[in-house]
């Protein structure tokens, strides 16, 4: 993130040093987005979290800690976590349909 002006007059220009949470913020997507979605009950939300890691520097060692403290659930590195393990999906709550195959 830049300075950025308050003022856009040259007689009066200010600049504004980004903080350190702005430029996380800017880096990495669960801090850019809403924390809810990171721990969403709805598979596409948590797909639409486990996308959004993808292009986020801190990936691995983001999924490294998560596993080291064994968070409980939550999209972590780019992974789903449940019960401290990763896991391919979340699956939808509720009941499974039924297998009409058998």
């Amino acid at each position: 993130m830049r300075p950025t002006m308050l003022l856009d007059t040259p007689e009066t220009a200010q600049t504004v040093t980004p903080t350190a949470d702005q430029l996380l913020a800017e880096l990495l997507p669960c801090r850019a987005y809403d924390p809810e979605l990171w721990f969403a009950e709805h598979t596409a939300e948590v797909e639409r979290a486990k996308a959004l890691c993808q292009a986020c520097p801190a990936v691995e060692p983001c999924l490294a800690g998560a596993l080291e403290r064994g968070e409980p659930w939550g999209v972590w590195g780019g992974q789903v976590l449940i019960g401290g393990v990763v896991v391919p999906t979340k699956r939808g709550r509720g009941r499974p349909p039924k297998n009409r195959a058998a």
